[in-house]
């Protein structure tokens, strides 16, 4: 709709998962790598935690590509399952037609022939992982047929590695006498934060290039700073705003988005802010008139 007004090739403030777009911050690249490890070396869990709208789908995408080397592939066969509202008998069923099991039968004839599929490919050199996304939505009676599912193994590994990713409640939910069992299974955990004002200002300006614009004539350092504190750091409430003001700015064809606008939109989006709000800090983060004296350069 703005992209021929604001010289862009697409549009850089889309909602959709699309790894081409993240950012990885220390934190991102920390945990990147923690589920890159888990799956490929076949750990029991790894449970990666953050809020809602933080970049955990993207970041799950990101390391369940598999990319080709010399011809061989690098990573690993992952069933990703993005809705956990399942029954015990639907996560089967899902298992089944992944695996190209036919003629289960009973659930003890089926979780052999799993667990020989699981060694046959492993003895090939694949490697296969379960990774659950929304994971803090799993019945009680789910995730305990998750646990059992990782003491399927060999001498060296786990048959079947599980990744579970979810909002914090999942982690205080874990925290639970209920599921220490579950909770002991848990090799490796990484929890993303929201941005701070640097790398919020980085976040933009970087979604902006790969869109073929230049950040720094789309917003001002005010409007940055606004969509900061309002968002919290949250990556898709931060895409929100922005979307919402390039559309508003093209209906006014004024370029660059500047503060009054980036105010109008927190009003329409119910996330209003007066002056005294936004010269606090959003969840802790550093002062904005601190992070000014740091600036990212690109965002300069």
């Amino acid at each position: 709709m703005y992209e021929r007004f604001y010289q862009l090739a697409a549009n850089p403030f889309e909602l959709t998962p699309n790894p081409r777009y993240l950012l990885l911050t220390p934190t991102h690249r920390e945990a990147l790598s923690a589920l890159e490890f888990g799956i490929s070396t076949g750990k029991g869990v790894t449970l990666l935690i953050g809020e809602a709208g933080t970049g955990k789908t993207t970041l799950l995408r990101r390391a369940l590509a598999i990319k080709l080397v010399n011809g061989t592939a690098k990573g690993a066969d992952c069933i990703y399952i993005n809705n956990p509202t399942l029954t015990a008998a639907d996560l089967m069923e899902r298992l089944a037609l992944d695996f190209r099991i036919s003629d289960t039968g009973s659930k003890t004839s089926f979780l052999r022939r799993l667990e020989e599929e699981l060694a046959g490919r492993r003895a090939a050199g694949r490697k296969t992982a379960l990774v659950v996304d929304e994971a803090q939505s799993l019945p009680d009676p789910l995730l305990e047929e998750l646990r059992l599912l990782t003491n399927i193994e060999s001498d060296e590994a786990k048959l079947l590695p599980l990744v579970l990713a979810g909002q914090p409640e999942l982690a205080e939910r874990l925290n639970d006498h209920r599921f220490r069992q579950f909770k002991q299974r848990i090799v490796l955990r990484c929890e993303l934060k929201p941005l701070s004002l640097q790398e919020t200002a980085t976040y933009i300006f970087g979604r902006v290039k790969l869109a073929g614009g230049n950040g720094a004539t789309l917003f001002t350092r005010d409007a940055v700073m606004a969509i900061w504190v309002a968002s919290g750091g949250i990556p898709r409430t931060i895409s929100v705003l922005c979307d919402n003001a390039l559309v508003a700015g093209f209906a006014l064809q004024r370029r660059p988005v500047g503060l009054e606008i980036i105010d109008e939109v927190c009003r329409d989006l119910d996330l209003a802010l007066d002056a005294s709000e936004r010269a606090g800090s959003p969840r802790g983060a550093v002062h904005p008139i601190d992070a000014a004296n740091r600036w990212p350069r690109s965002a300069r």
